[in-house]
């Protein structure tokens, strides 16, 4: 019966510390996220969605000068101004060939910036917040921690774009060859 009883209580436990968590977020870091994504719709309202979409199709211009444009500087325009899943949609802009990058170079880059800017992907802050506790609990700084995770992520989502796009050039050569027959 005891055994019965302790059971009980480890079940509504489960429960009582979920509910703990829940409410430790809706006073923490919901009303965080909620202001942040004000402001940055805020923001895109000034600036004007025409001229951050023209953005996208400058960088679609061929040559060396544009890869670091095209997958650094949008992306990251990308996932801070639209966040996560809108930030895939400024892929539309460039020809076809690059999309395949684009898309792999801003779905790798909606976790990094977390620690500095939570509003890019609130369903992972999670994940974000777990790293973080654990910092914390180490004694150690969160500041240094989401810089350093910020500039891999931005050089990650670079290599990834420049190898992506010539993996995808060899595919549609391929495809392409294909359909002529060859």
């Amino acid at each position: 019966m005891e055994t019965l009883a302790n059971l009980a209580e480890g079940f509504i436990g489960l429960f009582q510390e979920g509910g703990g968590v829940f409410m430790s977020l809706v006073t923490g870091i919901v009303p965080l996220l909620v202001v942040l994504m004000t402001a940055v719709n805020a923001l895109i309202a000034m600036i004007g969605s025409d001229r951050i979409d023209k953005v996208g199709e400058w960088a679609g211009r061929s040559g060396l000068l544009f890869y670091p444009i095209r997958y650094v500087v949008l992306p990251f325009l990308a996932v801070f101004f639209l966040t996560n899943p809108m930030a895939y949609t400024m892929g539309r802009f460039l020809p076809e060939r690059l999309k395949p990058a684009f898309y792999d170079a801003a779905v790798s880059f909606v976790h990094p910036p977390l620690g500095l800017f939570p509003h890019i992907n609130p369903g992972e802050i999670f994940v974000w917040a777990g790293i973080a506790a654990g910092i914390t609990e180490l004694g150690l700084g969160l500041g240094a921690l989401a810089i350093r995770y910020f500039v891999v992520g931005l050089i990650v989502i670079f290599i990834r774009g420049i190898v992506t796009e010539w993996i995808s050039g060899v595919m549609f050569g391929r495809r392409a060859k294909a359909t002529q027959g060859g």
